[in-house]
């Protein structure tokens, strides 16, 4: 794990995937999009509105996702004192965060016209709230210190403690009396949606993924070359 420690060790290798996780992202995202919108039936219940699904599950998986490798890059960071572990994790949050309300918001859209309400306070969709302000918390503790360590160490022990979150999350449908169905696809017995509709989910939640690899890494990359001009520039004014 700390051969990739070296900062430009990191950036070659990111140099080397980014074209192939951007370029991928668009076209799993491109074909996904289709089959969802033009080829998968629309369901015998839901209508046409079952198209929502296509984003808001892969959105719920990610956001359930980027969590899990920020509480791991925190547990790095705070445990191994890997140098990038931090970047990582802070490259993450914001990403994580906007997975974790595109969920919420199209959640809603969902839920309005099969449930007859925008909200309902179950097991579900509270953990994903509490989830999408868990980011807004690592992201204000990253930020709340004038020294920028202690901001990080904060924030990796409340990523840490808020993983215990992802398993509610997962689970709840299951423990509690919930508007919100059960598990269709990540079941020990395998998946109950049909393939035609199967594939272009799976399709497209390969596409979020990728799309998170060349986003976190442009962020990190980003984020390794402002530390650079910072170290600079105390360079400078220590020579001056």
């Amino acid at each position: 794990m700390h051969r990739f420690a070296n900062p430009a060790r990191f950036t070659r290798i990111a140099d080397r995937v980014l074209p192939f996780a951007g370029f991928g992202a668009v076209a799993a995202l491109g074909i996904g999009f289709y089959l969802a919108l033009f080829v998968a039936p629309a369901d015998y219940q839901q209508g046409e509105t079952v198209r929502i699904m296509y984003v808001h599950v892969p959105s719920a998986w990610m956001a359930l996702f980027i969590y899990v490798a920020m509480a791991v890059a925190s547990a790095a960071a705070l445990i191994w004192r890997h140098p990038l572990a931090d970047v990582a994790a802070k490259a993450s949050s914001p990403i994580g965060a906007g997975f974790a309300f595109l969920t919420l918001v199209t959640g809603s859209l969902w839920g309005r016209p099969m449930w007859g309400t925008w909200w309902e306070w179950d097991g579900r969709l509270t953990s994903m709230l509490i989830l999408f302000f868990l980011y807004l918390g690592h992201m204000a503790l990253m930020h709340a210190f004038e020294d920028q360590q202690r901001g990080y160490r904060a924030a990796a022990v409340l990523a840490l403690v808020g993983v215990i979150n992802v398993p509610i999350i997962k689970f709840s449908v299951d423990w509690w009396a919930t508007l919100h169905q059960p598990a269709s696809v990540l079941r020990l017995d395998g998946p109950t949606i049909h393939s035609s509709m199967l594939w272009p989910l799976l399709i497209t939640a390969l596409g979020f993924k990728l799309y998170f690899v060349t986003l976190v890494l442009l962020r990190m990359k980003s984020e390794l070359i402002a530390a650079r001009l910072r170290a600079l520039d105390l360079a400078r004014l220590k020579a001056s």
